[in-house]
C-alpha cells in the first residue's frame, strides 16, 4: 500500500522519507536468521588407509576380508551402514592475559635575546599508552548422540558421522559429530566416548530466542571493535 507525503515537504526530504517509509515497511517481512552453517566439512583422509568399500568376494566364496565374524563374537557396530551411540564427554578451559604499557616524551627550547631583554620559547610533548586484556573461556558439552559407520579403513578405523537437531519451544538446537575411531573403542552396547575419537569435528549450534539473547546487536560489536575510538 503506498502512503502519500504531503505537498509542502521539499525533494530530498520527500525522497529521505519515502525511503524510511519503505524500511519500516520491510520490517514487517524480514524472515528470521539463518540456522548459523556448523558443518563439520569433510574429514581428512588417514594417511596410508584405504577403504574396504569396494571389495566383493572372490573366487565365487561368501567371505570378504575385514567383513567377518565369529561365532561367539558380539554385535558391535563395525559396517558400513551400522550406528553406534557417541557419548559427549568434552571440556576444555583456557586463561590469557596480556598487558602493554609505554610512555615517550620530548622537549625543546628556544632563548631569544633582542635589546637586552631575554625571551624564550619552549615546546614539549608527553605520550602515555597502558593496555591491559584478560580472557577466561571454559566450555562444556555433555550427551549423546548416535552416528552412523559411513566407511570402514582398512587398518579398522571406522569413520562416523551423525547429527540431531532438537526443536523447542524457545529455539533450535543443532548437534553435529563426525570423525574416525577404533572397533575396539566400542563397548558391548555400542556406545563410545566422544574423547575416543580422532580427528573429530564436534559443532553445537542454534538459533532462536535463547541464541538471540546471547548476540549482541550491530551497534555493540562496532564499539567493541578495533575500529571504534578508545
Amino acid at each position: 500500500m503506498s502512503k502519500r507525503l504531503p505537498a509542502f515537504v521539499s525533494g530530498p526530504l520527500r525522497a529521505a522519507a519515502a525511503l524510511l517509509l519503505a524500511g519500516l515497511g520491510a520490517c514487517s517481512v524480514i524472515a528470521p536468521p539463518p540456522l548459523p552453517s556448523s558443518d563439520p566439512g569433510p574429514l581428512p583422509a588417514a594417511a596410508g588407509v584405504s577403504s574396504l568399500a569396494g571389495q566383493h568376494a572372490s573366487g565365487g566364496g561368501v567371505f570378504v576380508p575385514g567383513r567377518s565374524a565369529g561365532l561367539t563374537a558380539d554385535t558391535r557396530a563395525f559396517r558400513p551402514g551400522d550406528v553406534l551411540t557417541v557419548v559427549l564427554q568434552e571440556s576444555t578451559q583456557a586463561s590469557k592475559t596480556a598487558g602493554t604499557q609505554f610512555s615517550k616524551g620530548s622537549n625543546a627550547g628556544l632563548s631569544l635575546t633582542r635589546n637586552s631583554t631575554s625571551n624564550s620559547l619552549g615546546l614539549g610533548a608527553t605520550r602515555d599508552f597502558n593496555g591491559s586484556a584478560a580472557s577466561t573461556e571454559q566450555n562444556a558439552l555433555q550427551g549423546a548422540i548416535t552416528v552412523i559407520v559411513q566407511e570402514v579403513m582398512s587398518n579398522g578405523l571406522l569413520r562416523v558421522a551423525g547429527e540431531k537437531s532438537l526443536t523447542l519451544n524457545q529455539g533450535e538446537e543443532l548437534v553435529r559429530v563426525a570423525g574416525y575411531l577404533r572397533a575396539d573403542d566400542v563397548d558391548a552396547d555400542n556406545r563410545v566416548s566422544s574423547q575416543r575419537i580422532a580427528n573429530a569435528r564436534i559443532s553445537y549450534s542454534g538459533r532462536g530466542a535463547l541464541a538471540d539473547s546471547n548476540t549482541p546487536g550491530w551497534l555493540t560489536r562496532w564499539f567493541t571493535s578495533p575500529w571504534a575510538p578508545n
